[in-house]
C-alpha cells in the first residue's frame, strides 16, 4: 500500500469516528479540538472529503497483491 493510500485511509477513519460521535452523542470532535468551523477545522473537513474520494479509487482498484492463485 502506498503512503498516500495509508494517509487517505487514516483520514477516512478519522472522519468515520467523528461522524459516529456526532450520530451517537451529538459530539463533534473536530470542532471541539480545533474550533467551530475555524480555518483549521475546515481544512480537516476538506482533507477528509478528498480522502473519501480517494477511498473510492482504493475500492475500485484491482489489487492483486493479496490474492493467491490456486
Amino acid at each position: 500500500m502506498k503512503v498516500i493510500d495509508k494517509i487517505a485511509l487514516f483520514l477516512i477513519v478519522i472522519g468515520a469516528i467523528n461522524w459516529g460521535l456526532i450520530g451517537f452523542f451529538r459530539f463533534n470532535l473536530v470542532d471541539t479540538l480545533f474550533g467551530n468551523m475555524s480555518a483549521f477545522s475546515r481544512i480537516i473537513y476538506a482533507l477528509v472529503g478528498i480522502s473519501g474520494l480517494w477511498g473510492i479509487k482504493l475500492l475500485l482498484t484491482n489489487n492483486n497483491e493479496n490474492v493467491r492463485d490456486y
